[in-house]
């Protein structure tokens, strides 16, 4: 797969570096895909303000899903550590991007994700990063939240996974019902998290302000 970078590169004096990475075939390919669809909507797709607009529409969808490209089980594979630590691990308000499977439009919003270790654990950044994994594909809310689940529980193996989504989606709120303050909130436990005491100590974890 060709890779190319789009040249923003490091900024070393705000200290963070921003790599985009496109596939420099499948960007023609989009690009001339999008040409069209602004010709069929209407649009002129040589007028000034539209002259790019292909491209980086094309750089663009593969960003919002580059989780295809992504093993969500290596990146928890590849930092499991042992540990005797059997007491809830919470990592709560994880910042999601994905993009509705039905419209194609974006829902965003929040992931409370928690296990209970049994002999082994992971990074902490790790678990985001599994959400950013799974997310970053068409999706719909109820799969994202049972497959971030379903990892967890499959790879750590621990006593238990809780994982919470309170989501945004803007195929609710641009089109059809166009509700603007609507929550879809989804859930999916294993293990420990079946038993009240556990799932509520989790529930109330996640809605305390505790930082």
């Amino acid at each position: 797969m060709e890779v190319i970078n789009n040249g923003y590169g490091k900024n070393t004096d705000k200290g963070y570096s921003r790599v985009d990475r496109w596939n420099d075939k499948s960007t023609r390919e989009l690009a001339e895909m999008y040409r069209e669809i602004l010709r069929v909507i209407g649009e002129d797709p040589d007028r000034h303000g539209l002259e790019n607009t292909p491209q980086r529409v094309a750089k663009s969808i593969q960003y919002m899903t580059q989780g295809y490209q992504v093993d969500p089980y290596e990146i928890l594979s590849m930092a499991k550590f042992k540990e005797e630590y059997q007491q809830m691990v919470i990592v709560k308000d994880i910042e999601i991007y994905s993009m509705c499977e039905h419209h194609m439009i974006p829902f965003f919003g929040k992931a409370h994700i928690a296990y209970i270790p049994d002999h082994h654990i992971t990074g902490l950044s790790k678990i985001a990063r599994v959400a950013e994994a799974f997310s970053r594909r068409l999706q719909v809310q109820e799969r994202l939240t049972t497959q971030i689940r379903d990892c967890i529980q499959e790879t750590l193996e621990p006593l238990g996974v809780g994982v919470v989504i309170e989501a945004q989606h803007l195929c609710m709120m641009m089109r059809g019902v166009q509700k603007q303050n609507s929550v879809t909130t989804t859930s999916a436990f294993t293990g420990e998290f079946l038993k009240d005491p556990t799932r509520e100590e989790f529930i109330h974890i996640i809605g305390s302000k505790l930082h």
